[in-house]
Formats: structure tokens, sequence, C-alpha cells
């Protein structure tokens, strides 16, 4: 007999993971975006794009990944274009998917060949991990290529360096391939706060279904922050990931933003921290849903077809 073989007494739970994609007509950064997917290595995962509203050329790139991701299961929902309604698409995404764990990162960042793996491996129960990414400047949007992205050669430390140059250690230290040790240490001993990064952090699905997902009622501006103080309030945990692996934000225009929105959500930021406030009534479930006891309160979307093999999910007027 096996000496190990008295210890196997249930199969193996298998746990799927989705990579959840928020775009919105950056067709050049999401093709980077999906290069660096189809190239993490060490891990199983889907790829769901969640489109807020994007055009005719950002559909086009998906499409032409239809072939070309290879091993990796990709779906793209979309909803039509009424302004900033990035936190109504990711409750949308959420609610179709069929993952157990989800990593959220935006269109615009580029992951480390590692990214997913890592973030799968220092996943646990009562907690969501929140990332950190490195902000190229303008300038570098033209030094990068697809061989560039697809190699991870943007990842080695000389070509950040030469983009960003050595002012910020820190930032170094995030590009860095650090020891899982000394990378552990660092995120222990940061004084950065552990908040939920939209476009760096991952948690169990079901933990996200339990407050409600995101705040739809929230543009621009710690519209994620607020779902992880949510998170936090019903006792789930953020931990840093910041050292472990990191994203290349890759620069671009914001005429969504206003400053007076973004100050008046870190307000009810405050607020919803202070107060305790676990269940938002603008998420994924609505109000008018939850009356009858054990109905499915989701909106069911449409389907379609859109290109070589790329399901396509319009989410409900």
């Amino acid at each position: 007999m096996h000496p190990l073989s008295n210890q196997i007494e249930k199969p193996l739970t298998i746990v799927r993971t989705e990579v959840v994609v928020s775009t919105y007509n950056n067709p050049m950064a999401l093709n980077y975006v999906l290069l660096a997917l189809a190239a993490q290595r060490g891990a199983e995962f889907s790829v769901c794009i969640a489109d807020d509203g994007s055009g005719a050329p950002t559909q086009r790139v998906i499409e032409s990944w239809a072939g070309r991701i290879g091993r990796i299961p990709l779906r793209h929902i979309w909803q039509e274009d009424d302004g900033f309604r990035k936190n109504a698409i990711l409750n949308k995404a959420i609610d179709t998917s069929r993952a157990d764990y989800l990593i959220f990162i935006d269109g615009d960042c580029v992951a480390r060949p590692d990214f997913v793996a890592r973030h799968i491996s220092r996943r646990a129960e009562g907690i969501f991990l929140s990332g950190g990414m490195i902000r190229l400047p303008d300038r570098s949007t033209q030094a990068l290529s697809e061989q560039l992205v697809a190699s991870g050669a943007v990842f080695h430390l000389n070509w950040i360096a030469g983009q960003i140059g050595i002012r910020k250690f820190s930032t170094l230290l995030k590009a860095a391939a650090l020891p899982a040790g000394l990378a552990r240490m660092l995120e222990q001993l940061s004084p950065v706060k552990r908040t939920w990064n939209g476009a760096n952090s991952s948690a169990w699905r079901r933990d996200i279904i339990a407050v409600n997902g995101f705040d739809e009622s929230l543009r621009y501006g710690a519209e994620d922050v607020e779902m992880g103080v949510r998170l936090t309030n019903n006792g789930i945990i953020g931990r840093h990931i910041r050292y472990s692996t990191c994203l290349l934000h890759i620069e671009h225009s914001r005429g969504y933003a206003d400053p007076e929105i973004v100050q008046r959500n870190k307000e009810y930021v405050r607020e919803v921290r202070k107060r305790g406030v676990v269940w938002t009534e603008n998420g994924m479930v609505k109000p008018a849903a939850r009356t009858e006891e054990g109905k499915d309160c989701g909106q069911a979307p449409a389907y379609r077809l859109q290109g070589a093999g790329v399901l396509s999910e319009v989410a409900a007027k």
C-alpha cells in the first residue's frame, strides 16, 4: 500500500477561476491585456471581458482573439454606452460567471506572466487580495509592442526602470520578481491600506454576492473601494499581494472623471466604513426583486454569437 493512500479520503474540489477584464473603447490596450493573459504560466482560468459600451473596434479585437487565446475560454458581455457604468457591467459579469473565484483587472493593465498563478496560490477563506500596479508614463505607450508583451520582456526590471526611472524604490520593488518569502514580508510591513483595488484584486464569488456586488449608483472615483469596504464590514479581510506580482498600467485620458463626483464618492466610502454597511441596495439584486423570497432576482442576459466562437452576452436593458 502506498504510504499516502490512507490520507486520500475524498476527491479534490476543483476551484474554477475567472479573470474579469473591464474595458471601454480602448482596443489597443485591450489587445495587450489579452496578449499578457494568453502568456500566463501555471494557471487554469477563463476570461470575461466586461464591456461598458465599447464600439466596433473593440469588438473586432475580441473577435480576432477567438482563435488565438488557445486553451483559455473567453466570453464577452456588453452593455449600451450610457456614461461611466463600470460597476453595472461588473455586476453582470459576476452574476453570469460560473467560476468560484474571480480576479478583477482593468482593460488597460498588462499582467505579469505569473499574475494569475500568484492570485490563485494566495487565495484563502475569509480574505480578498489587494494588488498594485505600475503606472507607465504616456511616452511608454509608444514603446510597447506585441512581442515585448507576449514575451514578458516589459516586466524586466531594466525595461521598467528605463520607462519610469529609479525615483521610486517601492515601485521598482513591485517590478522585481522577489522571492515569495521576501514579498510576503514586505506586504505585511507595507503601510498602504488593504483596500479593494479594481485594477488588481480578487475574491471568492460567493463573498462578493453576499454583499450584493458593486454599487451601481457610483460613477468614477473610489467606486471599487466602496465594495471592498463592505467586504471588510462583512468579515472578509483584505490582504496585500502588491509585491508578489504586478500589472503595468497603460496611461490614457479620462474624460469621464469629475473631481466633484470623486470627492463625493470618497466621503460616501468613509460613511460606509463608519456605519459598518454590508449590503448595497444598488447592487446585483435590486430592491424590487427581493420582495419574493427565493426568487432568482438577476436579469437574465440575452445571448448572441459574435465572431468565431466568442460568446457575447448582451446585458438586458
